[in-house]
């Protein structure tokens, strides 16, 4: 079966950890990179920044798959505007899943959504659209994460608890069960959310 093309939108440190978790499930060949003008030429582990997102619809018509690389720390203005210049085209943003992470086959992930090296997604979980599971986070059972949130590493999501989109959770924070975090929060890292 033949690998489908994928393009990353956004060319920093998180999309270097994204290369290195497209390339741990062998399922897509990266095509390239859209950054901002300035880096085209430029060459992200050994990819290359082949435009800007003015891109986009060419692309989409080329028929390949797009993931929102940019990171965000507390601010997703960014990547929910490069994931609707996306999805508003007709263009298809695949979930992503680590070889090295757990997702229960009871799970439901969002479209645009990764989960990097080391995370995990447990049973009846379900998690939003064009969201982070960054790196050995955990997201328990019921836990209900709505779109464009960032959970980030080390952050441990109790059972039952609901994070409203647009969220940020630092690394190592810990929510207690069953709890509800409104949209738009920004917890900070090692935080305790009650």
């Amino acid at each position: 079966m033949s690998k489908k093309e994928i393009v990353l939108v956004g060319g920093g440190g998180h999309c270097k950890s994204c290369i290195d978790v497209i390339e741990s499930i062998d399922l897509f060949r990266i095509k390239g990179i859209l950054d901002l003008e300035s880096k085209i030429g430029d060459k992200i582990l050994n990819y290359p920044v082949i435009g800007t997102d003015s891109l986009i619809p060419d692309l989409i018509k080329e028929n390949v798959l797009f993931l929102i690389t940019m990171g965000d720390v507390g601010n997703p203005e960014k990547r929910i505007e490069l994931y609707f210049k996306v999805i508003n085209q007709g263009g298809t943003l695949p979930v992503i899943i680590s070889s090295k992470a757990y997702v229960s086959k009871y799970a439901r992930l969002g479209s645009g959504t990764i989960v990097m090296h080391h995370a995990m997604v447990n049973v009846s979980a379900a998690v939003g659209k064009n969201c982070i599971i960054n790196t050995k986070a955990l997201i328990e059972h019921d836990v209900v994460i709505g779109d464009h949130c960032h959970i980030s590493t080390g952050a441990i999501v109790n059972g039952g608890t609901e994070i409203g989109s647009f969220t940020f959770f630092g690394s190592n924070a810990v929510s207690k069960q069953y709890i509800s975090v409104q949209e738009n929060t920004f917890i900070k890292a090692n935080s305790i959310v009650k």
